[in-house]
């Protein structure tokens, strides 16, 4: 077998001599993969059936159990479906029903909010104005946390020593003791 060379004719199990180097005659018959093919097709069938009862089982224990714990609450009997009016009562964020109209609608607000001037806090005093306004009011005095030129912005240790100073009262007490004694 080791010594043959690919050219020599190979000899078949009758001993006859096969010119194609020597195949299996019988192939794979349709019985054995139609069996198979209805195997797998029962089984899958079995398995969904299997899987739905389970879930049914579990199912009807659920509600069974989910009896209320008290008597005064009282308990909606089917959660999965629900009414028009239940839907504004269901805290935010909701799914959204219709992406196009919401994400319109936050739009339209947006815009209005944005070119329209009001009261954000009136007993505070603070308003909001049009963008339009706002960039033009940036654009005259610059934006307010940049310093004014040849002035430094105050330092942390600055700002501490005059708040110290201020809050100092010892200074104040004793210069009010010495103008009352002359």
């Amino acid at each position: 077998m080791w010594g043959r060379h690919m050219t020599e004719i190979h000899k078949g199990s009758q001993g006859h001599p096969q010119p194609n180097g020597g195949f299996e005659r019988e192939d794979l018959g349709a019985k054995p993969i139609i069996a198979f093919i209805i195997t797998v097709v029962v089984g899958g069938i079995f398995v969904y059936y299997a899987v739905w009862g389970m879930f049914h089982f579990l199912d009807k224990q659920l509600t069974k159990d989910d009896r209320s714990r008290s008597p005064l609450v009282q308990v909606q009997t089917d959660t999965r479906s629900i009414q028009a009016e239940q839907i504004k009562v269901f805290p935010e964020p909701r799914l959204e029903d219709n992406e196009r109209t919401e994400i319109n609608d936050t739009r339209y607000a947006e815009e209005q909010r944005l070119n329209s001037s009001g009261w954000v806090d009136q007993n505070a005093g603070v308003a909001h104005i049009p963008i339009e306004r706002a960039m033009q009011l940036t654009a005259q005095r610059g934006l307010p946390t940049t310093p004014q030129q040849g002035t430094a912005p105050p330092s942390i240790v600055e700002t501490g020593r005059a708040a110290a100073a201020h809050a100092d009262t010892s200074n104040t007490a004793k210069s009010n003791k010495k103008g009352s004694k002359q």
